[in-house]
């Protein structure tokens, strides 16, 4: 059904748009970035789409057949340094997919559109792209936007000439629905020597960002016991949210501070200011909030007892606990049976993705594929080259059945 060496070929060359080593850095809206999403336009345009880039800096593909169409994608941006194949699979495989369709007579009818959403991976705010589609991305939020630079999200635009392109809109009437592969981001397919997984359901995510404020001063001379030491707090307060986050947590939650910084960040300097992330994760929104709540309430306690001040807020709650489409459910579990018979497992998803938010707008499902070693975000993330084919060949099969059946 796929083109197995076209498919290779397009992936290597999207690749090669910011590769460094075995990884690639393609940040959002930079000059590499732009490059790469005007050579997916070509290739949408091969396909036999009408292509273009948007005002938010989507590149969308939209077929001419008539009838419901199944829209295809995942974003093709990266992480600081990420790997080859996060996102950028899975708008390969939708362009292959479009493409092998058009090209077989028995399928040539079906209307395939194909998404590279910008700026899934947060750079300027996190499924920027998805959420622009969905029309829940509002002009204030863009205005306030920056990334970690200080550069401003409006002004990228501008610079790329966007700002002169509408941004497009979902018509949820055209589309049966939407469908994202990507790999698995994670051990258990790999581990339990498994070929195809099928999304039950995307987990919910918070970023808070907390802060604590002491005072400056100088490490030989200032005695612990007159200390207002904001690092020494910040790690006080993680260590209580870590006991009560496991007092609280499901089968799937996770929680992580991955980002820290310390003002003035010097050997022999008591620091006056910590910040840092607080991230979580879990299937259930409901726990999410409760995690959220527990969080808030620690703070407030934390202030009641201590000279350094604690503050805290939500930096960004876009991604929220969503089940995916039992009907697509189905459709990609009879093609991976199909296709690898008893190498395949229904699972939940344990990363934010796009798929969350057009979920909430039409049917969605996403489909994994092994990623070696469980590796992701990282320049060593990798899959076999069979296990690429083999999923664009279960994304392919199940588009006809859900296409030919609507």
């Amino acid at each position: 059904m796929i083109n197995s060496a076209r498919l290779l070929h397009n992936l290597q060359r999207l690749r090669g748009f910011g590769q460094s080593g075995n990884g690639v850095v393609r940040r959002c809206l930079s000059a590499v970035d732009m490059e790469s999403r005007h050579w997916l336009v070509e290739r949408m345009r091969e396909a036999g789409l009408d292509a273009r880039i948007d005002g938010i800096a989507n590149v969308i593909g939209v077929s001419a057949k008539p009838g419901k169409a199944l829209l295809l994608g995942s974003h093709s941006d990266t992480q600081p340094t990420g790997g080859w194949l996060d996102g950028a699979l899975g708008v390969i495989y939708a362009i292959e997919v479009a493409q092998s369709l058009g090209e077989d007579p028995r399928t040539r009818h079906l209307a395939v559109d194909v998404a590279s959403w910008a700026d899934e991976e947060s750079h300027y705010l996190g499924l920027m792209g998805s959420r622009s589609f969905c029309d829940e991305l509002s002009e204030t939020e863009i205005d306030a936007a920056c990334n970690s630079d200080g550069h401003r999200l409006r002004a990228a635009l501008v610079e790329h000439g966007l700002d002169r392109s509408p941004r497009l809109h979902l018509q949820p009437e055209r589309y049966l629905g939407y469908i994202e592969a990507h790999i698995e981001q994670g051990p258990w397919l790999e581990m339990e020597q498994l070929r195809i997984g099928v999304v039950t359901s995307i987990v919910g995510m918070k970023d808070l960002h907390f802060s604590f404020r002491g005072q400056q001063n100088h490490a030989g001379t200032t005695p612990m016991h007159l200390r207002r030491d904001a690092a020494m707090a910040l790690f006080e307060f993680v260590r209580q949210l870590n006991e009560a986050f496991s007092g609280i947590r499901g089968e799937s939650s996770v929680w992580t501070i991955g980002q820290l910084n310390l003002t003035p960040n010097a050997r022999s300097i008591v620091p006056g200011l910590a910040e840092g992330n607080l991230q979580f994760r879990d299937p259930d929104q409901a726990r999410v909030e409760a995690m959220s709540e527990c969080a808030f309430a620690l703070v407030e306690e934390f202030n009641r007892h201590h000279d350094v001040q604690a503050s805290i807020y939500i930096h960004d709650e876009s991604a929220r606990a969503v089940d995916m489409d039992p009907a697509i459910q189905a459709a990609l579990a009879s093609a991976a049976e199909l296709c690898a018979p008893g190498a395949w497992r229904h699972m939940p998803s344990g990363a934010a993705h796009d798929a969350q938010v057009l979920a909430a707008h039409v049917p969605a499902g996403m489909l994994f594929i092994p990623s070696i070693g469980g590796v992701s975000h990282d320049f060593s993330e990798d899959s076999h080259e069979a296990d690429i084919v083999l999923g664009c060949e279960v994304l392919a099969r199940a588009t006809v059945q859900l296409l030919d059946g609507a």
